[in-house]
């Protein structure tokens, strides 16, 4: 028999008439003779009470208790849709990350990441004909302490439940209908592609598309396991993510992405000998600054300088870090621009077509964008701008690499 699991937005279950839709749902996958596991993520049900009268108990509470008090969220929305499938005439079992077996590393740098998971518990409840309800993003660790994975934590739960019990797939359902050659909110004419290769789903989701977090496509791509993004309202075909695609005719670019509110840090130095990339961004790192786009610039007769880009909620921890060790990092300035963006392109077959990222400084510079910055890899370039013209860009590139037209 065909397992599949799915993972359920927040959306899909914050009234009892969306949860009732979802339950039916998932009993229609059942009467197609399929084994079905649900994941869903935290809602925002109780929460926000409960954290109120934490806080009012204490000005700072453990992190361990308010864990505790967040991961009741999933559960109790795994209950209430077992309970929606079972006023319909069908079995249903919740489980909980503890229950589950989901076994974790200790809490860090905001997530505990999945160690292990027992999926011999789902297949014992699909042997009694039930469908199986998973509070997702939450497990235990070493000490039985119950751990939360953070963001994207649900998504990677559904792909390791697939792994456990060896599912043919993961289907995510979204508010769109799959994943799209750019956010069809903005972008004109984006266009649903039926398929897209793991590397460029990983590129999309780092690159500012919320589509699949990419820690589910990492999971994902490792054990080879196929993943359906696809509506959660209506019953048509959506995106296969998977390790090889047959290649779109002449498609050497295969999505436009983007992300707000960039921040360029420029670092200076006396000279050459002061500047070192090590030590900055080793400083950095222990004070867990996540940079990306970097950029040396040393030339004759021009005091070396060190750019980068950061996100805007680092700003705060990354000027404190800088004051804090500019006497041993050696630097005569820093100082940080707002008001940037940045806008990518991603596609596998950039690799073995030279001449992309020519065309793509060439159509901004033709629309009068400036760049501030650039990232590149084997399929895909990316540009920092000012935010103000991050929805031009995006749209000038979509049209550029003719992304609305499907060519087969």
């Amino acid at each position: 028999m065909i397992n599949i699991v799915v993972k359920l937005k927040e959306k899909n279950l914050s009234t009892p008439e969306q949860i009732g839709e979802t339950a039916k749902r998932l009993i229609e996958e059942k009467k197609f003779g399929r084994n079905v596991v649900a994941v869903v993520p935290s809602t925002e049900l109780i929460n926000g009470s409960l954290e109120k009268i934490a806080f009012s108990l204490s000005d700072s509470p453990t992190e361990r208790e308010l864990d505790a008090i967040h991961s009741t969220n999933a559960q109790i929305a795994a209950s209430l849709l077992s309970i929606a499938i079972q006023k319909r005439g069908f079995r249903a079992h919740s489980l909980n990350g503890w229950q589950l077996g989901v076994r974790t590393t200790k809490k860090t740098a905001g997530h505990a990441r999945i160690e292990e998971l027992n999926g011999d518990v789902i297949i014992e409840r699909f042997k009694k004909g039930e469908i199986v309800v998973v509070a997702g993003g939450q497990g235990v660790d070493e000490e039985n302490d119950i751990t939360l994975l953070g963001d994207g934590g649900s998504d990677t739960t559904a792909v390791a439940v697939a792994k456990s019990i060896g599912a043919d797939r993961v289907e995510i359902y979204t508010e769109l209908d799959g994943v799209y050659t750019g956010d069809p909110s903005t972008i004109q004419r984006a266009r649903k592609l039926k398929d897209i290769t793991y590397d460029e789903m990983l590129e999309l989701s780092y690159l500012g598309s919320k589509v699949v977090h990419p820690r589910a496509v990492e999971l994902a791509k490792k054990f080879e396991i196929p993943i359906v993004v696809r509506s959660s309202t209506k019953n048509v075909r959506g995106t296969l993510i998977k390790g090889e695609i047959e290649m779109e005719k002449n498609l050497i670019v295969r999505g436009v992405a983007y992300e707000t509110d960039i921040i360029r840090f420029t670092v200076g130095y006396e000279s050459l000998e002061k500047s070192s990339l090590a030590n900055l961004f080793n400083t950095l790192a222990k004070h867990h600054v996540n940079v990306d786009i970097i950029v040396q610039s040393v030339m004759s007769e021009v005091k070396p300088t060190i750019s980068f880009s950061i996100a805007k909620e680092d700003l705060a921890n990354a000027v404190k870090v800088l004051e804090d060790h500019k006497e041993e990092l050696g630097f005569q300035f820093a100082d940080f621009e707002v008001g940037l963006a940045k806008v990518s392109i991603v596609g596998s077959g950039m690799v073995s077509n030279p001449g992309v990222a020519a065309r793509m400084f060439a159509r901004l510079c033709k629309e009068n964008i400036p760049v501030k910055m650039v990232s590149t890899s084997e399929i895909k370039v990316s540009v920092v701008v000012p935010q103000d013209d991050m929805i031009r860009a995006a749209n000038a590139l979509h049209e550029e690499f003719g992304l609305a037209e499907e060519l087969v």
